[in-house]
């Protein structure tokens, strides 16, 4: 298998436009923001999109967007964490889809907003040279579990765990059935340092940041983007990121580039700019 281009990529779930943007004569409805996210694609070429906040409206105005250009994206449909991919170059062999359990055991209230944390998985294949690898893209619960915050919410931390390690553990699996790399991607609403990814880590899998062998960003690629505006992106530390990519099961050398994606144009599509690796079977 040549290189790769995997993608993470939060495309914020607004399909009409508000009043605050109509006001400003901005427009942030999902038809104009999808010409954007085209773009992004366009400039950047991505083999593989985890997709999260993803409605059926944005999906078909990306798709038909991209088409257009004459770059043609299969879509495996999961709801709010939807993948698209290259079917010219890979092969479905299986996949997976799963909304989170809105409750997490030892705690009270509800984890998962309007059934949109969830994840989907395609293992594909390379019609080139067979070789395969599974690929998950997820969304975790998004409220603070420090006391203090705006946001808080006890169990909140813990809550992310749980439905990180319901993925891992299901990664795992297809590990074992496909013998292949495996790679987990999305919005995981936890920071390097809080206790989601380090229970990544301390099960065995690595962040595409760490292992990169050419250039890893150290951005954290997130801006201001709601439903009362957007703001100018500022810099600040990797350790803050909230979308992340983890690998497990891969050789040496795999992950060759990190980058994340924040030209000025992208201000008014999402918070979330996309990441993405560049990798080496």
């Amino acid at each position: 298998m040549g290189k790769l281009r995997i993608m993470t990529h939060n495309v914020w779930k607004r399909d009409e436009n508000q009043p605050a943007w109509e006001a400003k004569g901005d427009d942030c409805s999902a038809p104009v923001r999808a010409k954007g996210m085209v773009q992004v694609y366009m400039d950047t070429k991505p083999d593989v999109i985890g997709c999260q906040e993803m409605s059926p409206l944005m999906a078909d105005e990306i798709l038909r967007g991209l088409a257009a250009q004459g770059e043609h994206y299969a879509l495996l449909w999961g709801r709010d964490t939807p993948i698209m991919y290259r079917p010219d170059r890979f092969e479905l062999l299986d996949s997976d889809f799963l909304v989170y359990p809105k409750e997490v055991p030892g705690f009270e209230g509800k984890f998962n907003n309007g059934g949109t944390k969830s994840w989907c998985i395609a293992v594909l294949r390379d019609k080139t040279d067979g070789k395969k690898f599974a690929f998950m893209s997820t969304h975790l619960w998004w409220k603070n579990g420090d006391p203090g915050a705006y946001n808080y919410q006890e169990g909140s931390h813990e809550a992310r765990v749980y439905q990180l390690n319901m993925a891992m553990d299901r990664l795992e699996e297809f590990n074992r059935k496909y013998d292949c790399p495996v790679i987990l991607v999305g919005d995981l609403n936890a920071e390097y340092n809080k206790p989601a990814i380090q229970s990544a880590l301390e099960r065995g899998f690595l962040h595409a940041h760490n292992i990169a062998t050419e250039f890893a960003d150290n951005d954290w690629g997130y801006h201001y983007c709601f439903g009362d505006g957007y703001k100018p992106y500022v810099e600040r530390p990797f350790e803050l990121a909230l979308d992340h990519i983890l690998v497990k099961f891969a050789p040496e050398g795999f992950v060759r580039r990190f980058e994340r994606y924040t030209p000025d144009y992208y201000l008014p599509l999402s918070d979330h700019s996309p990441a993405f690796v560049d990798v080496v079977l």
